[in-house]
């Protein structure tokens, strides 16, 4: 059993697809509308058919008032860490506090490439995310002095921080290889994959926790102090179930308690882009699950719990 005792979260993962073009800003209001509590957006700069991620953000910032907002995830080749971390902490600013960075190292170098980012290998993609989780925390704090650090990918002399965030904004990394789930235990405050891209579904959510949780504690953190939220791409209600999230609301509601207590996943964000299914997600199954998940922790099913105190 691995229930890390996170707060519970269910949101949606959004194509910022331009045609038509308030689609993503629909799905979002359809999102907050329902209860949930993220909205997210792939970022995918090099996609011609998809909305600017930064600044769909910003416009999906103002057009709600309660939901929490995220890219999944922030594609680093293409954003700058200081541009990254001053983009986000001016939407945590202005949402009051409802910003959350995803980010990841890169994927589809051939589209970077195209767009002039820098071509990295999988190890330097995973150093160059080291460095820049780095300093863009550096640039939300001690505002009174300039930002100088040596770097590999990011070197910085005399840069301008801020502005200071309106929290501490958690930092959240898409990550399914060893070195990647290695840096996610030592540096993020979460992780975020999508399951279908897990090395053996389901199967393989414990291999990613355990590689996390032990590189949390050689880091010096606790296991908690990594929150594991999933994305899952193919879902769909059905009064016969198919599989994961495919089948009836209690069918949903059974497999996500499931997924909380054994494999410590808080945070379910689903795809789909269909707002009857976000409104069923909001309304019959999170409020189910989180039910399940407070009886079941005031009376564990399994005393002995893997994770530290």
């Amino acid at each position: 059993m691995t229930d890390y005792g996170h707060d519970l979260r269910f949101g949606a993962f959004i194509t910022p697809t331009s045609q038509p073009a308030n689609h993503a800003v629909d799905m979002a209001i359809a999102a907050e509308q329902a209860g949930l509590d993220l909205a997210t957006f792939q970022d995918h700069p090099y996609q011609q058919s998809f909305l600017d991620t930064s600044t769909l953000l910003a416009f999906v910032a103002s057009r709600t008032r309660r939901i929490h907002l995220a890219a999944n995830v922030a594609s680093l080749p293409l954003r700058p860490p200081l541009e990254l971390a001053r983009a986000a902490a001016t939407l945590d600013v202005l949402s009051k506090g409802r910003f959350a960075l995803g980010i990841g190292a890169g994927a589809f170098w051939d589209g970077i490439a195209r767009m002039g980012g820098r071509t990295l290998t999988p190890g330097q993609g995973v150093d160059a995310l080291r460095e820049a989780i780095g300093l863009i925390r550096d640039s939300w704090a001690n505002m009174d002095e300039p930002l100088t650090r040596d770097g590999a990918y990011y070197p910085v002399m005399n840069g301008q921080r801020g502005p200071r965030p309106a929290h501490p904004i958690p930092v959240w990394v898409g990550a399914y290889k060893p070195r990647m789930l290695t840096l996610t235990g030592a540096l993020a405050d979460g992780w975020l994959p999508t399951i279908e891209y897990v090395d053996g579904g389901r199967a393989g959510i414990a291999a990613g926790n355990a590689r996390i949780d032990d590189s949390a504690l050689r880091a010096g953190r606790s296991p908690r102090d990594v929150r594991r939220l999933m994305n899952f791409m193919r879902v769909g209600m059905s009064p016969a179930g198919r599989g994961l999230l495919q089948g009836t609301a209690r069918e949903w509601t059974d497999q996500l308690t499931e997924l909380a207590l054994a494999d410590g996943i808080s945070a379910f964000i689903i795809g789909g882009d269909d707002p009857v299914l976000l409104q069923r997600f909001g309304q019959d199954v999170a409020p189910a699950v989180r039910e399940a998940i407070e009886r079941e922790r005031l009376v564990p099913r399994h005393p002995t719990s893997s994770v530290p105190s």
